[in-house]
């Protein structure tokens, strides 16, 4: 790891605990050459995983598409920066259980939807309707009788 200051290649790790959300391991590192203090984070990675498209096309697994596709759907929703990172941690442990080096675009998305559902449906429903591809409102109804039915 090189140093944010003096880009020195040899850094050493003082410190090792697990971040705030659990799921992450906090580090504070020590650069040799100059002394700076700066902190990393460590988390899993999900590795080799390609997603075949609706269309055919495979491509490799992006969390940043993931992040961005929840970000939208999230937005000007109340949620913490905690509660997003279980969040996308509990949709890549759920791709990670299905133990395939390619799974279908379908298959994040319904992944992404359970989760979602879980954290706020006001999200959930935004991702569905275009995930879903609704075509007009009583799809939306649909969806939402759906929901309101497995609250009761």
């Amino acid at each position: 790891m090189k140093c944010p200051i003096c880009y020195f290649d040899d850094t050493k790790v003082v410190d090792s605990r697990a971040a705030t959300d659990g799921l992450s391991i906090r580090r504070r590192r020590e650069c040799l050459k100059c002394g700076f203090r700066f902190s990393t984070y460590e988390e899993v990675e999900i590795l080799d995983l390609m997603i075949v498209k609706r269309d055919g096309r495979r491509e490799s697994y992006s969390r940043e598409k993931l992040i961005f596709g929840l970000k939208k759907s999230l937005e000007k929703r109340a949620i913490t920066e905690d509660k997003f990172k279980r969040l996308i941690h509990a949709i890549e442990r759920e791709l990670q259980k299905i133990r395939k080096n390619e799974i279908t675009s379908k298959q994040i998305g319904q992944v992404v939807m359970k989760q979602l559902k879980r954290v706020d449906q006001v999200a959930y429903i935004r991702y569905a309707s275009v995930y879903e591809q609704f075509k007009d409102a009583n799809e939306f109804r649909k969806e939402l009788n759906k929901l309101v039915k497995s609250k009761k």
